[in-house]
This record gives structure tokens, C-alpha cells and sequence, in this order.
């Protein structure tokens, strides 16, 4: 019964490239740490499995036949891919490549956390694929608990779902959004109580979420029950309905950024309340490029700030 001779290993391919190279038997033993009649051997046992001859043993040096220089040309790049296959997987498992879904919400980029943090996490791991979505912040939770969606920015306070962690990474002072027309457009606001004639325009909210828990619980906190209209989508909406004279809005201070015909921001200086930008992820997250991201963010969490515009 005919032996059929063993497939070739990647170390057959590394020892003849590595010949090839070197074009001496024994400066190429030496470069792969093996001994000179180890390597020969093994060269020999190559041609034996590939059924060809590969060094041409007529001439002085180390020469190719044509099937040995076939081999070498395939061999470089079988080694080159494998060794890129090893890397690529190195980098999987150190959370350096991958895929990371992350929503937001609009009122989070403008804060500026999204963009920055992206942009640092981007430097750091240029091979990691980035997808933005914007996506309302209760949808968002809930894709992150579905294992739909990997990371959320969101603006705390909601409803979190079992599994879900969220976490404070930017705490952002309230602002006045007024219209120009208003009595305040020009003149500070000492206290929000001056405002409480006014209807407050919030996003379209439970009275426990976002903007609309921030404006509750500052105007109770300054002595008033709010006249809430909640209506609008989202902040380009709140503006628009603001710029009209529909009613006023509390908005995050970053979003004085945002400059618009016939509104006018300003300060509150008896307000405590805060606008917070959390981000939001699943408990126990396997992937290693969203722990990357996870990590990156909590070395800034330790000491969340007042944010600034």
C-alpha cells in the first residue's frame, strides 16, 4: 500500500523563504536557530511533499529551479498573510479592531462628549469601525439591552433597563432659551421664578426623562409648577417653536453654541440643575473593541465636570 507523503507545514515555508533569502545554508540555519543538516533535511523533506525538485544542486550556491521559484513567489505571500491574519487577530483580542455601534442624541454631539471621545478613541484605535447613529435616548436603552446597539450617549435622568449600565460623563449648567422678543432676551435672569408665566416647551417626554425632568424639577426647585408644552421632536424643533413666541425652553448651556435667528440664551444664576451627558452600555460587554471604548470613558468618569460652552 502506497504512504501518501504529509501536507506542508508553515514552518517548511518559513525555512525555504528564509534559503531563498540568505542564499547560504548556513547564514539562513542561523537566522531561523536551527542547525545547518536540521534545515537541509527539512528542505528535502519539502520537495518530497511537493513532488519537485526546488534548489538546483548542478550549480554552486543556492539556485532555484523553476518550481522552487514558483514556491518562493507564493510562499512570501502565504507568510505575509498569515502573518497579517495573526496581527489582525491580535488586535481583536486587545480590543484595537472591531465594530462599535453607538447612538446619540443630538443634544449630547452638540456638548461636544461624542465628537471628542470618538475622535480620542479613533487615534487610539485607528481599526476599530466607528457607526453613528442618532437614535432618542429611551430607544437607544432599550437596543443596548437588546444587544442591538453597543454604546449610547444620552441625557440622564431615564429609565434604565435590567443589564444596562449608565454613567455621568458630563454635567452641563441650564440655560434660558428665549425669543427675542422676550422681556429677558437682553436682561440677566436673577431667578427662574421670573419665568414662571411662561409655557417651558420640553421634548416629547415622560415627565421622569430628560429635559422635561430637568425643567420640572428646576422650576419646583425655584418655587413654581412649570406650564409644560411638550411637543417638540427634538432641539431643532425646540427652537423653531421658541423662535416663533410658542414659549421658552431650558436647555443645556453647550447648546448656546448653536446661534439662530430670533433666540436669545441666558443664564440662570439660582439654578442648580444640571443637563447630564451619561453614556450607557450593556453590563458585562464581551466585545473586546466596545470594552476598549468602555475603558476609555471611565478614566474620565472619576471626576465628572461642569461642563462649560
Amino acid at each position: 500500500m502506497a504512504q501518501t507523503n504529509p501536507g506542508f507545514e508553515l514552518r517548511h515555508l518559513r525555512y525555504f523563504v528564509t534559503l531563498v533569502e540568505e542564499r547560504n545554508f548556513e547564514r539562513a540555519a542561523v537566522r531561523l536557530g536551527i542547525a545547518q543538516p536540521g534545515l537541509s533535511q527539512q528542505i528535502r523533506s519539502l520537495e518530497k511533499i511537493v513532488g519537485s525538485l526546488l534548489l538546483d544542486r548542478s550549480r554552486r550556491g543556492v539556485q532555484l529551479t523553476h518550481s522552487g521559484e514558483t514556491l518562493f513567489q507564493e510562499a512570501r505571500k502565504v507568510l505575509a498573510q498569515t502573518e497579517a491574519t495573526v496581527a489582525a487577530m491580535n488586535r481583536s483580542a486587545r480590543g484595537e479592531s472591531g465594530r462599535i455601534s453607538i447612538g446619540y442624541v443630538a443634544s449630547a454631539a452638540y456638548s461636544g462628549a461624542v465628537v471628542g471621545s470618538i475622535r480620542d478613541f479613533k487615534r487610539d484605535y485607528p481599526y476599530v469601525e466607528v457607526e453613528l447613529q442618532e437614535m432618542e435616548l429611551r430607544q437607544q436603552l432599550q437596543r443596548i439591552a437588546e444587544g442591538l446597539l453597543d454604546f449610547g450617549y444620552i441625557r440622564a435622568p431615564a429609565p434604565i433597563p435590567p443589564g444596562v449600565s449608565v454613567e455621568v460623563v458630563l454635567r452641563e449648567p441650564l440655560v434660558a432659551m428665549v425669543p427675542a422678543e422676550h422681556e429677558f432676551a437682553d436682561r440677566p435672569i436673577d431667578t427662574l421664578a421670573r419665568l414662571a408665566a411662561d409655557i417651558f416647551i420640553t421634548p416629547r417626554q415622560p415627565p421622569d426623562v430628560g429635559f422635561h425632568r430637568n425643567t420640572l424639577q428646576a422650576c419646583r426647585e425655584a418655587g413654581f409648577e412649570p406650564s409644560v408644552s411638550a411637543i417638540a421632536h427634538d432641539f431643532t424643533e425646540i427652537a423653531a417653536l421658541v423662535g416663533i413666541g410658542t414659549g421658552i425652553a431650558l436647555v443645556p448651556q453647550s447648546m448656546s453654541r448653536v446661534e439662530l435667528p430670533d433666540i436669545h440664551y441666558r443664564p440662570l444664576g439660582d439654578v442648580a440643575v444640571t443637563s447630564d451627558v451619561a453614556i450607557a452600555y450593556r453590563k458585562g460587554e464581551g466585545s473586546p473593541a466596545t470594552k476598549a471604548f468602555i475603558a476609555q470613558h471611565r478614566q474620565k468618569i472619576s471626576r465628572p465636570v461642569l461642563g462649560n460652552a
